[in-house]
């Protein structure tokens, strides 16, 4: 990024502009394999976006030290070893979640949003510049896996975060906690979105097209205006 992009901006645009889900569409197997409940989604996101800050700062502080010709390799290997002190932890202090995860922890070695913030952004960007990308994209991981957890969980369970939250007359739909549901789900989102985005680039596009209408008309008007007056 050019240096004089904002700070904010680093973080920000993670969110939405360039959310890694909605719009880069990367690191789908985590997401639809483990957002069959709304923790899930949280602690896939946070085990991702603590990989993903720990390597993009260790990789920007070594970035002129790395060869160009084994840079992969060598964020392969520090993505790895940030991935490894995830998977004991979970193991050691949330079996339970460590279980429910699976093999989809140490799969984060190769995850595409991980892999790519690397190559992209911390091998060419200052520590801190890096740590806002990584923890902008870090949030809308988030965002992205518990929204659809969440929706998933409600629908299918009829509960949130283990609470209930719809009425026992309501019968839960057994095809949201199926892998169909992640791809119905995710894909319904995914059309929505581009169906705002579309409807907000038109509005924009219009609001211009009226803005330089009148400006025409103004100048017109003020031509003719002078013509009669001379």
């Amino acid at each position: 990024m050019a240096k004089h992009t904002p700070l904010s901006k680093e973080f920000l645009k993670g969110l939405w502009e360039q959310n890694p889900i909605f719009k880069q569409v990367l690191g789908m197997c985590p997401t639809l394999a483990v957002t069959v409940s709304a923790i899930n989604g949280i602690a896939m996101a946070l085990a991702t976006t603590f990989v993903l800050v720990m390597a993009s700062m260790l990789i920007s502080i070594i970035r002129k030290l790395i060869p160009n010709q084994v840079r992969i390799a060598a964020y392969i290997v520090i993505i790895a070893t940030f991935v490894t002190i995830v998977d004991l932890v979970m193991k050691a202090r949330f079996p339970v979640l460590s279980k429910a995860l699976g093999p989809f922890i140490p799969l984060i070695v190769v995850n595409c949003i991980i892999l790519g913030r690397q190559e992209a952004f911390a091998s060419k960007n200052t520590v801190f510049r890096s740590i806002l990308d990584a923890l902008g994209m870090g949030s809308g991981f988030f965002i992205a896996l518990i929204t659809l957890g969440g929706i998933r969980e409600i629908i299918g369970s009829r509960t949130f975060l283990s609470y209930q939250v719809l009425p026992n007359a309501f019968e839960p739909w057994l095809i949201m906690i199926l892998p169909a549901g992640a791809f119905l789900t995710l894909g319904l989102m995914l059309g929505f979105i581009n169906m705002y985005t579309d409807r907000k680039k038109n509005l924009e596009k219009e609001s211009l097209i009226d803005q330089y209408r009148n400006k025409t008309k103004s100048e017109s008007a003020g031509t003719v205006a002078a013509q009669e007056g001379i």
